[in-house]
């Protein structure tokens, strides 16, 4: 089942007190912090939408991050853009412990799977990188 279309049920060992139900946007939210917090991270990738409601003044908390909670595990997709010249797989590991650490810390939520999805590098705004020499080692021909 898509988590967009339900609320999540944590389960408790106490019954006799209720239940709790959290959001799906309340665990993007959570996940799209947990992301952006790691040094390495520049922004989270939204789409045309959330573009468009961040112009009028909406802010989007949970863009970037896709939820998909089946048998009782929840599998979280993030999409992001880091900074240019960090370690990819090093920034990729660390967003993935980091969004395990926090939703399992905040909701007990079984976390299944983290995935990673990188949409592009940017580079720092006070510095220039030349694309014809991007490729180039160094050795002269």
């Amino acid at each position: 089942m898509p988590a967009e279309l339900n609320y999540i049920t944590l389960k408790k060992a106490e019954q006799n007190d209720g239940q709790i139900d959290i959001s799906p946007q309340v665990i993007e939210i959570i996940a799209g912090i947990a992301s952006v917090q790691v040094k390495g991270v520049n922004r989270m990738h939204g789409s045309f939408t959330n573009s468009v409601n961040e112009l009028f003044g909406k802010k989007e908390r949970g863009k970037g991050v896709k939820l998909e909670f089946n048998q009782n595990k929840l599998n979280v997709d993030v999409f992001l853009f880091l900074d240019y010249g960090i370690s990819v797989p090093d920034v990729a590991l660390e967003i993935q412990k980091q969004v395990r650490q926090q939703l399992l810390f905040m909701t007990d939520l079984k976390v299944g799977s983290v995935n990673v999805h990188v949409q592009g590098m940017v580079a720092p705004k006070n510095e220039k990188v030349d694309t014809e020499k991007l490729f180039d080692n160094g050795d002269k021909d």
